[in-house]
């Protein structure tokens, strides 16, 4: 006899198990093989967790490190704005000066995260609202707790240009999952 059928799937956990009970009856009553991971491609994935009901699982997971990796990045860029510019150009062209590099950053989290999570249309919004809401709810905690402000005191100080600037770039760090996905889905490059 074989291996049963629990230490092959101990044996190789990237692998999923595929039942097919019109085969020849091993391990539980149903044939069972192996079937290798496929890459990602938004046009032929169907989704195992969305069949089963866990779709929004993934999503969160998604939203969550796509929140990480930007709201990070964003956090060291920050301590070198801080000193180093402001000063030297002022609170609005520091900000501006660094919104290109976190674009660049947000585009590259967004294909990380997209590829890690095999992200399908159907939820890549989630994904983009989580970190969204993260970034918000961050931003406006450290805020609130770290610079002693008030909510309203911590709009009302932000550059009416910059801030604008800002806006515009977290409405793209929301979608950009969703762009990704859809050129990947129209066999855009990868």
């Amino acid at each position: 006899m074989g291996r049963s059928c629990r230490k092959e799937n101990v044996l190789r956990p990237r692998y999923r198990m595929r039942v097919d009970p019109r085969h020849s009856r091993t391990c539980s009553g149903f044939a069972v093989s192996l079937v290798a991971p496929t890459r990602h491609d938004a046009r032929t994935v169907r989704r195992h967790d969305a069949d089963h009901g866990h779709f929004p699982m993934r999503a969160l997971q998604a939203g969550f490190a796509y929140f990480g990796v930007v709201f990070g990045a964003g956090f060291v860029l920050g301590s070198i704005r801080v000193p180093f510019l402001v000063p030297r150009l002022g609170e609005r062209w520091a900000e501006l000066v660094e919104m290109p590099v976190m674009a660049v950053v947000i585009v590259l989290a967004a294909r990380w995260i997209v590829r890690r999570f095999s992200l399908t249309p159907r939820d890549c919004w989630i994904t983009g609202l989580i970190a969204l809401l993260s970034t918000l709810a961050a931003e406006l905690l450290l805020a609130v707790v770290i610079a002693g402000r008030s909510v309203g005191a911590y709009l009302a100080s932000r550059d009416p240009v910059s801030g604008s600037v800002y806006v515009a770039l977290l409405l793209v760090f929301a979608a950009m999952p969703c762009l990704l996905v859809r050129r990947w889905a129209t066999g855009g490059a990868r």
